[in-house]
């Protein structure tokens, strides 16, 4: 017996209203646990990124649980090398801190007395300006200090979670094909075939993302570096990495990778001169990566469109800060990818990529 328009209709907005709600309980629990949901995400990124040495070591005749083991203890050895490293330069940088912060209060003041300026002008317009306000000093606090204990309960979260997250990349290491069968039992067998084809699509995309950023990110970098280095910058290297990452953020990338040696450069430099040089140079080197590295690294397979990539920064920051903005693009990239093997879904897929 067929089903009358009224209550096609009254199917269908349920239908609609159920899937809201839905989308709504899963916004909920990705922002409600979004210290597990990005630890998991960066050991999987990662897990895809160390996976190509695991598997050579593999066919070198090392077992795969002890090559995982290796991999892990290396990249984790780099990375104390390179935080090492970081933490020299940025000790040697607060140690100039007074250096960088008589410029840094010139500046302040400066705006402060043009905002000065411009009330007591609005002031006088306004008839009822009011009388007798009473000024309230702030003693001066210091900067470093502050951050610190501001960020206390962020650094636990963060160590906690980096504290998994070496664990978390060698079980996915070690246990890959155990891993890849259970999931693949997840589905009927009749879909097992169009899941292990849209697994093996994720996998190309998240690598060639991976592989690609990564080279990227190097160039950029070493560029910075020897730029910021030619032109007698003081921590080179130090500015040059944090430059040369924020450089790969899209659209802002450019804006950010000013902000370090502008910072830097307040001490040494008394003329617009060098300034136009570094916003400049950082501008020409974010353009050649949007237009040249990215596409010919990154590679074709992941196509988003111009409105999907800010739709996700957008979406992702807002849920999850500063990681959300690491993270939009793969995550946004495999949603892409299920949507085109799923039917019902190809037409978001093709958007995504229009």
């Amino acid at each position: 017996m067929q089903m009358s328009v009224e209550e096609t209709r009254i199917v269908t907005g349920s239908s609609a209203s159920a899937r809201i709600i839905a989308a709504g309980i899963v916004i909920g629990f990705c922002y409600w646990a979004s210290t597990v949901l990005v630890t998991l995400l960066v050991a999987v990124l990662m897990a895809y990124f160390l996976d190509p040495v695991v598997t050579w070591l593999e066919r070198v005749h090392v077992s795969r649980a002890l090559g995982s083991l290796l991999v892990v203890l290396v990249t984790l050895a780099l990375l104390a090398v390179l935080g090492w490293s970081l933490i020299n330069r940025a000790d040697q940088f607060s140690q100039d801190w007074p250096n960088y912060r008589a410029p840094l209060r010139a500046l302040a003041q400066a705006v402060e007395s043009r905002l000065e300026n411009i009330e007591a002008h609005v002031s006088e317009i306004e008839p009822g300006a009011r009388a007798g306000s009473r000024i309230v000093t702030v003693a001066e606090s210091h900067p470093v200090r502050d951050a610190l204990v501001g960020r206390l309960n962020s650094l636990y979260v963060f160590l906690l979670a980096a504290t998994f997250v070496p664990f978390l990349v060698f079980f996915m290491l070690a246990a890959k094909r155990q891993v890849w069968h259970a999931t693949m039992q997840l589905f009927p067998a009749a879909d097992r075939t169009q899941v292990r084809d849209t697994l093996a699509d994720v996998t190309q995309v998240l690598r060639s993302y991976l592989m690609g950023t990564a080279m990227v990110g190097l160039i950029l970098v070493l560029a910075s570096w020897i730029f910021f280095w030619g032109i007698g910058l003081d921590f080179p290297f130090l500015t040059a990495l944090v430059s040369g990452v924020c450089n790969l953020v899209p659209y802002l990338g450019a804006i950010l990778s000013w902000i370090p040696p502008l910072l830097i450069g307040l001490k040494q430099f008394r003329t617009v001169g060098p300034y136009v040089g570094i916003f400049a140079m950082l501008t020409f080197f974010h353009i050649v990566t949007a237009n040249l590295l990215i596409p010919a690294l990154v590679g074709w397979r992941v196509r988003l469109n111009a409105l999907a990539l800010t739709v996700s920064l957008l979406f992702w920051g807002w849920m999850w800060g500063a990681m959300g903005l690491v993270l939009a693009i793969p995550i946004t990239a495999v949603i892409k990818v299920i949507c085109d093997h799923v039917e019902r879904l190809q037409p978001v897929g093709r958007w995504m990529s229009a």
